[in-house]
């Protein structure tokens, strides 16, 4: 049984090209997307979407390939470009009668938000990212060994076969392993919610790391595409991450400020799965965010 939001309706709801999207959905007021990270789903999202829904209507859906959501084969780059994915988030919230919307995402879902921005700018209001830098920048900033810690973009950069292999043959340690190690507190996901991410992630080997090796390909070319047009975010922007530019040697506010003009951009102490880890201060940053 899928683990989802207390007190919110688990839906279907129609994505791009056919593809159908699981979704919480709840509380009333102006919409706000919620978008999950890795090696996660909506399930990330329950202390936030239940702190700010007696103000807005908040929307939670599974990307494609993750959790309760289809899971399409790859059969060509797009399926699982940023694009796509962004897409389906446009096309399932005009399903339920939002034309305009707030997203906010995590780790991937930021990936998802971030190019919805630029793609929709007439369609999403408001932009929170939580924890990342832009795919182009991503890359740039992961040098030496201090890559290392992103080793696993690099593993699921590969061509297909190898790392669906190695992972699926070690799903529950592989997946475990960033739920253990990017947490500040790990009791912040307790062990029926990791119990779901993993039971999650094991299902969808395949999607994942077409998803990953999407950023490794297709999506450095629409960012590349929007960079070289001076293409940037027109909404008001808030970023939350940790301190990544000092572990890495990079300057992270001025990586933002020439995507998005209007950033407010903050440092947390919590962990990666901030949104669990410090729900309130990320449900604060997001009533900031809107406020704006």
């Amino acid at each position: 049984m899928t683990l989802t939001i207390p007190g919110f309706d688990h839906l279907r709801l129609p994505g791009a090209n056919g593809v159908e999207l699981a979704a919480a959905v709840g509380g009333s007021g102006t919409p706000v997307v919620l978008l999950h990270g890795f090696p996660q789903t909506h399930l990330m999202w329950r202390h936030v979407a239940e702190r700010l829904s007696g103000e807005h209507t908040m929307i939670c859906p599974d990307l494609r390939g993750y959790g309760a959501s289809d899971k399409p084969a790859a059969t060509d780059p797009d399926v699982y470009a940023k694009r796509t994915m962004a897409a389906d988030v446009v096309t399932l919230a005009a399903a339920l009668g939002h034309e305009r919307f707030a997203l906010v995402g995590h780790d991937r879902g930021a990936l998802v938000a971030f190019r919805a921005g630029l793609d929709h700018p007439e369609t999403i209001t408001h932009l929170g990212i939580l924890d990342i830098v832009p795919t182009l920048d991503m890359w740039d900033v992961l040098h030496g060994v201090s890559a290392a810690v992103g080793y696993h973009l690099f593993l699921m950069a590969q061509p297909p076969g190898l790392p669906e292999v190695l992972i699926a043959n070690s799903a529950d340690t592989f997946f475990g392993s960033f739920l253990d190690t990017w947490a500040n507190d790990p009791s912040a996901v307790p062990e029926e919610v990791r119990a779901e991410y993993l039971r999650a992630s094991a299902a969808a080997v395949m999607s994942i790391v077409a998803d990953y090796r999407a950023s490794a390909g297709i999506d450095v070319t629409h960012d590349q595409a929007d960079l070289d047009a001076g293409s940037q975010l027109a909404m008001p922007v808030t970023v939350v991450q940790q301190d990544w530019g000092s572990q890495l040697g990079y300057d992270a506010a001025a990586v933002w400020k020439a995507w998005a003009p209007d950033l407010d951009h903050r440092l947390t102490r919590a962990g990666h799965f901030m949104a669990e880890e410090a729900p309130d201060e990320i449900a604060a940053a997001i009533r900031d965010l809107l406020a704006r």
